[in-house]
Formats: structure tokens, sequence, C-alpha cells
């Protein structure tokens, strides 16, 4: 098996997480974002969408993270509380895996790209009222997180951990590798990711993690050509 992944994005980390937390075999091969490696026409070969993560098991290509993760779990008969088959628990695993794309997902993103992508792209900080509104958006999405998602259980599903708290904590990280804690104020969630990363493995957590850390090393180093591939759309996407 092969993973397609750069582990600055959130889908990629959690398919990293839940590959290793399974034991599965596989190589790794590193797309750099940063270098606009995703646009070349050998990526697209792989995957004409040009985004990340994309599977290659054997003559068998997956994209989409959510997809390849309830295929991993599968074929490697992980078990059963990752992606359970029970009916209400892997509804509850599905329910927040489809919540999370347009909110925690979206917000998060949203909060990382204003901290870290436009002053690179921009040239300033981004606009007071664009990061305030964007924080707004991720409080409230932290907070049904917090209450609706995990209430006063140990977990997303319960007692055990599932895919859906791998994808949770990959997009909690996100925004806090730009430079804002939002565990503070939030004991909830605090207990919650320690509960996530002892599941996981200390090392595992640091080692998948460990990139979005170090962001402003990246950015520091990053490709101006693919920059100004990349500006056209940032441009459109907060104009």
């Amino acid at each position: 098996m092969e993973l397609y992944l750069d582990l600055c994005s959130q889908p990629c980390r959690s398919v990293f997480l839940v590959a290793k937390a399974l034991n599965i075999p596989f190589d790794f091969k590193h797309v750099d974002l940063s270098a606009g490696k995703n646009l070349l026409e050998e990526f697209g070969k792989i995957n004409i969408m040009r985004k990340v993560p994309v599977m290659k098991d054997a003559d068998f290509i997956l994209t989409e993270s959510t997809a390849i993760l309830d295929y991993m779990v599968q074929k490697h008969r992980g078990p059963t509380h990752w992606f359970p088959s029970e009916l209400q628990p892997r509804a509850r695993v599905n329910e927040y895996l489809s919540w999370q794309h347009t909110n925690l997902r979206t917000t998060g993103s949203k909060v990382f790209l204003l901290k870290v992508v436009f002053p690179m792209m921009m040239g300033c900080d981004a606009p007071k009222e664009k990061m305030d509104a964007a924080m707004d958006g991720l409080n409230e999405s932290l907070s049904l997180l917090e209450n609706y998602f995990l209430q006063d259980k140990p977990f997303i599903i319960g007692n055990q951990i599932s895919v859906a708290d791998v994808v949770a904590i990959a997009e909690v990280m996100q925004p806090v590798g730009s430079g804002v804690d939002v565990f503070v104020g939030r004991p909830k969630l605090c207990v919650w990711r320690d509960r996530v990363k002892a599941q996981l493995g200390e090392e595992l957590f640091k080692e998948a993690h460990e990139v979005i850390m170090k962001i402003s090393d990246l950015t520091q180093n990053i490709d101006k050509t693919a920059l100004e591939m990349m500006k056209p759309k940032f441009q459109k996407m907060f104009s």
C-alpha cells in the first residue's frame, strides 16, 4: 500500500495516524504541498483532482480521507471500535465525519490560512474583521464538538476511540499550529485530547503533528514559484 501524504494537511494526518495505529504496512509518498508538488503532471496521473491524501493499494486508487479510513479499517480488520459495524455507533462516526467537513474543518482551516498563509501571500496580516469572524466560527465549531459530539463521554462514540476522534484531533491541532491555543478555557477538550494522545501513543501523536507545530520553519522555506501559482486562488478565496 502506498499513501500519498503531506502531514501539513489535516486529512493526511488522520490517515497517517490510523494506518500507524493499526500497524498497517505502507510506503509514505510525500507530496509537498508548499512546493506545489500536487500540481505536477506526475501526481495528476495518480489523482486528477490533485489533492491529498491518496491511497494506492496495488492497482486500486482511492481518494478522500474518510473513504480511505473506512477502507483501511475494513481491509486490515482493525478492532471494530475504530469504525464500528454496529448500526448506531457506526452512524455516530458517520454523523461526525459528515458534520466536520463544513464545520470544524472549514473553520479551523480558515483560521490557519489567515494566520499563516495570508501574510505570506499578501505581505501583511489578515484584516482584523476577517480574523475575528474566523475565530468566532472556530469557537462555535469547538463548542459543538464539546457539547454535542463529546458531551460527557470519553470519546465521540462512547468509551472507545474511533476514527471520528482521530479526524477531530487532526482538525483541532491545525489552528494550534498557527499559534491559536484552542484548549484555553476548554477543560473538557483538554481531557479528550489527552485521552486521544494516550490511545494513539505520545510518540505517534508527536510524529504526526511535528510539521504543523513547526509551520513557521516551513513558511520561511516555501517555494516562491509555488506561492505565485497558488496566489490567484487564495486571493479569490479571501477577496
